[in-house]
């Protein structure tokens, strides 16, 4: 599935720090028939779930979310870093390689009759995503997918999301 989009990947060895093979998916963005394949994926999984909102993580979680919640007539949900969002918020924190970060949603984004799916563009150790769907749960909707284009296997990001439908076509 998605063969093309998953060899127009491009590996950028030591970034954004020495020992990182970096998976860059600018490729995609610049092809308009990649990146419509990439969003079919994506539209065709929201819809098969019968989701109430996409709920995107910054920030290239945007960029795939988006065209599919403007294709199905969904409202767009913005999960973005701390201190970025204007209005009254939820926060999730979760931990970093070294350190911490955390997630906001507006506090009224999502409600209890909302099924979310949550689009980011690539799993990698699986506590960002994890963070998101907590923070949607909090607002009291259900997360009824996890969507990524990436998934890094070796990572094991799956295992911090178990009990959470995954869907990721690209693997490495």
């Amino acid at each position: 599935m998605l063969e093309s989009v998953r060899s127009a990947i491009r590996d950028v060895p030591d970034f954004p720090k020495p020992g990182i093979l970096f998976k860059d998916i600018t490729p995609i963005l610049n092809d308009p028939a990649l990146f419509r394949e990439a969003v079919a994926a994506f539209t065709a999984r929201v819809r098969e779930k019968k989701a109430t909102k996409v709920a995107v993580i910054e920030s290239r979680g945007f960029l795939f979310g988006a065209p599919v919640a403007h294709a199905l007539g969904l409202g767009l949900v913005p999960i973005r870093k701390k201190g970025k969002l204007p209005y009254r918020t939820l926060e999730e924190s979760y931990a970093l390689e070294y350190g911490t970060a955390t997630l906001e949603i507006h506090e009224d984004a999502v409600g209890r009759n909302d099924r979310v799916v949550i689009i980011d563009d690539l799993l990698a150790t699986g506590g960002t995503a994890l963070a998101a769907a907590h923070l949607v749960e909090k607002c009291g909707a259900t997360v009824v997918d996890l969507e990524f284009l990436v998934e890094l296997s070796f990572l094991d990001g799956r295992t911090k999301l178990t009990g959470y439908d995954l869907f990721a076509p690209v693997v490495y």
